[in-house]
């Protein structure tokens, strides 16, 4: 695929836009690899990257948005010029939203872990699809929120989807923020949905996130077969 372009979507975090090539078909909240022939750096990491599609399949493009680490991956995507080609393996990944629209979805995203979600509520409202879903979407500042004013009007579109964003160092931001504060926890949950054990639940986010969700939904009584989670380690 060719690199289309870059956007820088929040603090510290861009987005690659790619040529989508035709018959490339995947669902909602899967991933895929893209690797580099010959990029301007390289270190001990390697020269290929595991990320999200975070595009959703009625879009024109293929995208997928990152942290930017000081890495010779993400320096060399910096770049490259646009029109370079990227060797891209997938679809594959099993983060996808149930087919069951009797039972809700909950998906709680942590910082750049929004990437497959976006897809897929993006996709849900186009879709107009019957699921009631919720969005738990914390970050330390609204700088560092990716996609957050096109979640909000996804939001709008669709009624059966609701986000809860939350914000946990305002005190180190510049921005006005009149959302919630502090981290996803459980009184959290319970304010938005009445039954905790109704829906699926859908984690993504750095480890530490990812752990701390998984224990606060078991201690509140949810069956870990109702939770499916992807680690973002390193993003």
């Amino acid at each position: 695929m060719k690199l289309k372009e870059r956007q820088e979507i929040a603090n510290r975090t861009m987005a690659f836009l790619l040529e989508k090539p035709e018959g490339f078909d995947f669902r909602p909240g899967q991933a895929m690899e893209v690797k580099l022939e010959n990029p301007p750096e390289t270190d001990a990491e390697g020269n290929s990257r595991a990320f999200s599609i975070a595009s959703a399949p009625y879009e024109a493009h293929v995208m997928f948005a990152t942290r930017m680490r000081d890495t010779a991956m993400k320096n060399s995507l910096k770049k490259i010029p646009l029109g370079t080609e990227l060797q891209v393996d997938g679809p594959w990944g099993d983060l996808k939203l149930h087919t069951r629209a009797t039972r809700p979805g909950v998906f709680l995203a942590g910082g750049i872990g929004i990437t497959p979600f976006r897809s897929i509520v993006l996709d849900a409202a186009r879709n107009k699809l019957p699921h009631k879903l919720w969005l738990f979407y914390s970050n330390r500042r609204p700088e560092d929120a990716a996609f957050l004013e096109e979640l909000g009007r996804a939001e709008k579109e669709n009624p059966n989807f609701k986000m809860i964003a939350t914000m946990t160092e305002m005190e180190k931001s510049s921005r006005p923020w009149h959302g919630k504060t502090g981290f996803v926890d459980k009184k959290m949950l319970t304010e938005a949905i009445d039954d905790l054990n109704a829906p699926i639940y859908y984690i993504a986010g750095p480890g530490s996130m990812l752990n701390a969700m998984k224990k606060m939904l078991l201690e509140a009584g949810v069956n870990e077969d109702d939770v499916r989670a992807e680690e973002f380690a390193g993003y």
